[in-house]
């Protein structure tokens, strides 16, 4: 059973050290949490010798990390009965009365080279320390370092690891009667630090994060088609991958980053009708293989992690149902038979489970199936969602989706207990969530 929690953080600090309310891009508000959610209680880490707000700011991140996630009842600040700031102060006796499971302390040190931020996690129940960490910062990254911290209380607290510090990668259309630009953005998981990567007068699709989180792969349109374009996240340096006179888009990259899959409708002049069907583009050659041929409209491809598989939509037997083929060829295998239509598949980071928009009386909603039983298990109770796409870490799916009919972006756990939901001026569409790895961009 769930419970409605309706935090709303990304608004909540929109000052936190030094960023501009403009930056909060994406406002999250978490609208169903987990039942029983671990109890943990914060104590704003010390500033030593640095300005005296600092650690009180890191903390206010961390808090609003954990508690975002769902899985954390952070205890409000002004119900703390004591501020430890060394593992020596603590009193365990004192967090066990407020019933709190795990408790949080720390310091931010001024350094000569910026800061050292040390963190202690404490067992309230055992009376142990968990972890201890000691991170270096500086003043432009204390967010950075933030996150980092909160991925690893998750990590020892839950048992995974943590996406704080991952971004994600969304378009926004303008509204009705608004200026027309679309725009390509790229946030922090938590909303903020958004920045526009690309800014156009045409529409912008299906943007994908390459393996190492360097590049995005997406469609532009121009010139009566879609182009397919690489870019690179902290140049800017962008190029053209694919042009074929039809559609060039939906595309997905190899694991190892040196392919992508893409679906083309490729003419052979202006009045060929031409065909969708699953490519394969070598990045290095600019090699085009064709990987389906058959008369139905096959799109949106998603490698398996393992580089043997992709899945593929395709409406082959009438209506759009997903299939999957080995890299090395034979005959396409279809997976999916509930529901009226099945669209946009994603794989799990394991492999286990997909995610795709689930049709059925005309209600379009996010499900997972499980690849090795075959069950299907829908997890919004929403009507018009699109583009699921995993965490790195596996545990939440991002999709677009109406609400009060405004085009926003979503969020669900995989168990469908926790959900988010993460709005914006314009109409926000095509969500993808960063890998693990973080890079300095």
């Amino acid at each position: 059973m769930t419970t409605a929690l309706f935090y709303r953080f990304a608004v909540m600090v929109l000052m936190l050290m030094g960023l501009p309310a403009a930056q909060a891009a994406l406002t999250i508000e978490i609208t169903e949490g987990v039942e029983g959610a671990l109890p943990i209680a914060i104590v704003p880490f010390a500033s030593e010798g640095a300005d005296a707000l600092v650690g009180g700011d890191l903390t206010t991140v961390v808090a609003a990390d954990l508690q975002r996630s769902g899985r954390f009842k952070v205890l409000p600040q002004t119900d703390l009965v004591a501020r430890p700031t060394e593992p020596s102060k603590v009193n365990f006796q004192d967090w066990r009365l407020l019933g709190q499971d795990n408790l949080l302390i720390g310091s931010v040190k001024a350094t000569p080279q910026g800061y050292e931020v040390r963190f202690f996690l404490f067992d309230v129940l055992k009376a142990q320390q968990i972890k201890a960490f000691s991170l270096p910062a500086q003043a432009a990254t204390l967010r950075v370092t933030a996150h980092k911290i909160s991925d690893m209380v998750y990590e020892a607290l839950i048992g995974e690891p943590g996406a704080f510090s991952t971004r994600v990668a969304y378009v926004t259309k303008p509204q009705k009667g608004g200026a027309s630009v679309h725009t390509l953005w790229i946030a922090d998981a938590d909303g903020y630090s958004a920045r526009d990567v690309l800014n156009s007068p045409t529409e912008i699709m299906s943007p994908a994060w390459s393996p190492d989180g360097a590049k995005l792969a997406y469609a532009r349109f121009e010139n009566d088609h879609f182009v397919l374009y690489v870019q690179d996240v902290a140049t800017g340096t962008r190029e053209i991958v694919a042009n074929a006179l039809g559609h060039n888009g939906a595309p997905a990259w190899s694991p190892d980053g040196s392919k992508l899959a893409l679906a083309m409708q490729h003419k052979r002049h202006p009045g060929d009708p031409g065909n969708f069907d699953i490519y394969i583009l070598d990045l290095r050659s600019k090699a085009l293989t064709r990987f389906t041929e058959h008369w139905a409209v096959e799109t949106h491809p998603a490698w398996s992690p393992d580089g043997n598989y992709l899945v593929f939509t395709s409406d082959r037997s009438g209506r759009p149902q997903i299939y999957r083929k080995a890299l090395t060829g034979g005959k396409e295998e279809r997976l999916t038979f509930e529901g009226a239509e099945n669209d946009r598949a994603s794989f799990s980071p394991n492999g286990k489970m997909l995610a795709m928009i689930h049709a059925n009386s005309g209600e379009y909603r996010v499900a997972v199936f499980d690849l090795e039983t075959g069950q299907l298990r829908v997890l919004t109770d929403s009507s018009l969602d699109e583009s699921p796409s995993f965490a790195p870490n596996g545990s939440m799916i991002i999709y677009a989706t109406t609400f009060k009919n405004a085009k926003i972006l979503a969020a669900v756990s995989v168990d469908g207990r926790v959900k988010q939901r993460l709005s914006q001026e314009g109409r926000v569409l095509d969500p993808a969530w960063s890998p693990l790895l973080r890079t300095s961009q």
